[in-house]
């Protein structure tokens, strides 16, 4: 029987110097866009997925993103007590009470794999989603690109790693994939090479912050030298894996937003903005006045 993906794991030990000083006392996953932290928006597509184990990799002055998920019981009673019972609901909805939230501590900066071999105490031997808070993606008609590619997985019982077509000039910004296609939008990969120089790209389709993987690639982690930076590559597991087993790729359906960049993360506020239901209306009026 094919096991369910019902865990996720989070990598939120990441500085964000590009956001300094924003992110000097704040994780760059709790920057807002419009009125929710980066990170509620990962955590709500992957309950939408069906996860049930929300597992936060975190790092030291990361206390705001447990605070975040935990109950507040003086907020709770004040918005309670002032009949501010809308504001109470998303409070105390932020996750459903059945979803279970861990928090894993990575000592040392040694890289998304390092970050993702954390989990494993947790993780086990199931499958399990990969979720890179700062890759904001819009997809509301699908449930969301996590719910996709869960979908891919039980269908192939393989790895899949969640690509799109990005500029070819910027290929040295993402893991860079060759696949063989097997059908629409779905490819069995054949190779992949960390932020490749633009002529030696063997595509033009880059990684993005999901991925649901088999459990086999704790014991390729543990396995994997350091590479530049001295960090542990998730890209050199997953290479390492497709010798193994079969990973595939997936083009998700839906708009991505580069929050670990500031343009991306301006272009995000400005969309999820228009499509506000409580200003929405006001706010592309003013856009267009502007």
């Amino acid at each position: 029987m094919t096991q369910r993906v019902r865990k996720a794991v989070f990598p939120v030990a990441g500085l964000g110097t590009r956001f300094l000083p924003a992110t000097k006392a704040n994780p760059k996953e709790m920057l807002p866009v419009v009125d929710k932290p980066l990170i509620q928006y990962a955590a709500e597509e992957a309950v939408r997925a069906g996860i049930e184990t929300l597992i936060f990799v975190n790092g030291r002055n990361k206390r705001s993103i447990p605070d975040h998920f935990d109950k507040a019981y003086e907020l709770e009673t004040e918005l309670e007590e002032s009949g501010k019972l809308e504001r109470l609901e998303a409070v105390r909805n932020i996750v459903p009470p059945e979803v279970a939230c861990i928090y894993i501590r990575q000592s040392e900066a040694l890289g998304l794999g390092h970050a993702v071999l954390c989990a494993e105490p947790v993780v086990g031997d199931e499958p399990f989603a990969v979720i890179l808070a700062d890759d904001l993606i819009d997809d509301e008609r699908n449930g969301g690109c996590l719910a996709q590619m869960v979908e891919r997985y039980d269908e192939q019982v393989a790895s899949i790693l969640g690509v799109e077509r990005v500029p070819p000039e910027r290929t040295d910004r993402y893991g860079v994939v060759d696949t063989e296609a097997v059908s629409p939008r779905l490819g069995r990969l054949k190779g992949i090479v960390e932020k490749p120089d633009p002529a030696r790209a063997p595509s033009n389709l880059g990684v993005v912050g999901r991925y649901v993987l088999d459990g086999r690639i704790f014991e390729k982690l543990r396995a994997t030298a350091p590479g530049a930076g001295g960090e542990i590559q998730l890209t050199d597991a997953i290479a390492a894996l497709m010798q193994d087993a079969p990973v595939f790729t997936y083009e998700f359906e839906g708009t991505r937003y580069d929050c670990g960049d500031k343009l991306g993360y301006l272009q995000a506020t400005v969309e999820f903005g228009v499509k506000h239901p409580e200003f929405g209306e006001a706010f592309a009026r003013y856009l267009t006045e502007r």
